[in-house]
């Protein structure tokens, strides 16, 4: 049941959400910062203090690929940038870190398939233009990786903003409730497939993705029993048991990080998760920004021998603070989940946080029918439905934590905001390509040092 256009609270937020732009026009969300004085080597190699030392010529690596590459292990230069745009000074709880990559299809509770955020490290109360922002350049960029001209390029922008901002306005006439429900089922994402050709190669995946658990999946991927024992196995330097797992003391401290993650349940969650004892745990290098922090697989079997496997990432605080503001958790596991189970339509049923020695952690499952978008195989259709998928789920997202009836009467009914978004992707995909450069001559000049796989 949505709310009656009558509704003198949502027409008094439309209202101010319209008074916004005389402060700040449409088309002034199409500036993007000047590029003089940045030294984005430096902004990403301040971050390295709480990584893994002999894993950051991995993280470099993967970075050095491509500009889209780049632009994923590059939240923190973006962040940085995005702090000197304009902005209506409407918050949400941000993703910190959207682009293409971080959206996909997983199950809910209920063994739905939804497609959603699904990366939530830096997540914040920030600007909502800081999201859209990101997500729109990540189209660009990843459309030019591709080889697509710079129209088609410029109408995949297009596509997300017209996307987002269409989406706000349908979510801003629901009346809570219904909004806290709303969600985007993979139905509804197949049914603006491209060609019949699309939607079939997408259902094939869906069903692999869905035949069996994850946990059933990786396990005899991931997995070995020696000696009557189930243990990980090691393909280093990707996968491997740092020199403290063969410590005596190391199942002490591994079960100290393990009751603090149990408390952080709900007390169902906290009798299902007591049935699984624990078996090994191990690094594993993941992604590309993530790449260097401390991330776990750990593996829990049953009585009857069936496997659980968790991930264990590494918190750090998120790279929005120094120009957002410091989260209201101490904890930064604590913050990731947050922040997740308000932006997310579904959460795993794992989902928590831990402490560690060294880190802060926030937990799930290792893959629970995830199904992440092939984008280096994406033609131009696909791009536009991914974006239009995307656009409208972050709308929701930030819908949930916010006034959407002021951010909609901001956006309004034509497509200057669209234009103006797909102005600013299009000037910072170009920025992102010189960044790239600069690492490239970073790597040339013995600056940073890189491991190719």
């Amino acid at each position: 049941m949505g709310v009656a256009p009558a509704d003198p609270i949502a027409a008094d937020s439309v209202a101010k959400g319209k008074s916004l732009r005389r402060r700040l026009p449409l088309k002034s969300q199409a500036d993007c910062p000047p590029a003089s004085g940045r030294d984005p080597i430096s902004i990403l190699q301040a971050s390295d203090g709480d990584r893994l030392p002999e894993l950051l010529p991995i993280r470099y690596g993967r970075m050095l690929t491509s500009p889209f590459t780049f632009f994923r292990g590059a939240a923190a230069v973006m962040a940085a940038d995005l702090a000197d745009t304009p902005t209506t000074g409407v918050y949400v709880q941000a993703c910190g870190d959207c682009h293409i990559k971080n959206f996909g299809a997983f199950a809910t509770p209920e063994r739905n398939l939804v497609f959603d955020i699904n990366d939530f490290d830096e997540t914040l109360p920030a600007p909502w233009e800081w999201d859209v922002k990101r997500l729109a350049t990540s189209f660009i960029v990843a459309a030019r990786d591709n080889g697509l001209p710079e129209k088609i390029a410029k109408n995949i922008a297009l596509a997300c903003a017209g996307s987002y901002r269409k989406g706000m306005r349908a979510l801003s006439q629901l009346n809570p409730l219904d909004l806290w429900y709303e969600r985007f089922g993979v139905d509804e994402l197949l049914a603006i497939a491209p060609t019949r050709k699309d939607r079939a190669r997408a259902e094939r995946r869906i069903d692999k993705a869905t035949a069996a658990r994850g946990s059933d999946i990786d396990y005899p991927k991931l997995a070995e029993v020696v000696r009557g024992e189930a243990h990980i196995r090691e393909a280093p330097p990707l996968i491997f048991h740092p020199e403290a797992t063969r410590k005596a003391e190391f199942e002490s401290t591994a079960r100290d990080v393990l009751r603090s993650y149990r408390e952080s349940l709900p007390d169902d969650r906290r009798l299902l998760f007591d049935r699984y004892h624990f078996a090994d745990a191990a690094i594993k290098v993941v992604g590309i920004g993530s790449v260097g922090t401390r991330c776990w697989i750990v593996l829990f079997m049953s009585a009857s021998n069936d496997p659980l496997f968790l991930q264990f990432k590494q918190a750090n605080a998120s790279v929005l603070e120094p120009y957002a503001g410091e989260s209201a958790y101490a904890h930064h596991g604590q913050r990731v989940v947050n922040g997740q189970r308000l932006m997310q339509a579904a959460s795993d049923i794992f989902l928590g946080w831990a402490s560690g020695p060294n880190a802060a952690f926030y937990v799930r499952q290792l893959r629970d029918a995830k199904i992440g978008p092939n984008v280096e195989g994406f033609d131009a259709p696909m791009f536009q439905m991914f974006a239009q998928a995307c656009g409208r789920n972050l709308a929701r997202a930030h819908a949930k934590s916010s006034d959407s009836a002021i951010i909609s009467g901001y956006l309004g009914k034509g497509d200057d905001f669209d234009n103006a978004i797909a102005q600013f992707a299009k000037a910072y995909a170009d920025q992102t390509e010189r960044d790239h450069a600069e690492l490239r001559a970073a790597v040339k000049n013995g600056r940073i040092e890189v491991f190719t796989e």
